[in-house]
């Protein structure tokens, strides 16, 4: 990960430290907390079962960030590693344009749609990479 790309993640990152919800959600018919939601995501299966989970439990506000992040991780482990540095690039080109695309409106939404845009660029991707490798068998 270069400089560039980290400091984006680390703002996500900070703002959900700083506002995220402090209560629960109710997400999979439990009360579950924002800690639980992320690990609840993280242990998903796949890619597509984490964004569902993120669509499913989100706050609609700066929780999200959390959230995303443990989505786009999720779908990363799917292609990341075997991206080239041009390629690497331009993946970390579009994470930034999500970061930009709501920069000048005020709310918390405006911050968990960014976080959306970000880990459904990394789904994506991730359907991309999964589909290329069924081709390959």
């Amino acid at each position: 990960m270069t400089i560039r790309s980290f400091i984006p993640v680390a703002g996500f990152a900070l703002v959900a430290v700083l506002v995220s919800p402090a209560h629960g959600s109710i997400c999979q018919g439990k009360s579950l907390s924002l800690d639980e939601t992320v690990d609840v995501i993280k242990a998903a299966p796949t890619c597509a079962a984490s964004m569902k989970i993120f669509q499913d439990c989100s706050y609609g506000a700066s929780g999200d960030v959390s959230l995303g992040t443990a989505a786009r991780e999720k779908c990363e482990a799917d292609f990341l590693a075997k991206l080239k540095p041009p390629q690497k690039h331009i993946y970390e080109r579009k994470l930034q344009a999500c970061l930009r695309k709501y920069v000048h409106e005020s709310g918390t939404m405006y911050v968990s749609f960014s976080a959306f845009c970000g880990a459904e660029v990394a789904q994506r991707y991730s359907q991309r990479a999964l589909k290329l490798n069924r081709s390959k068998r």
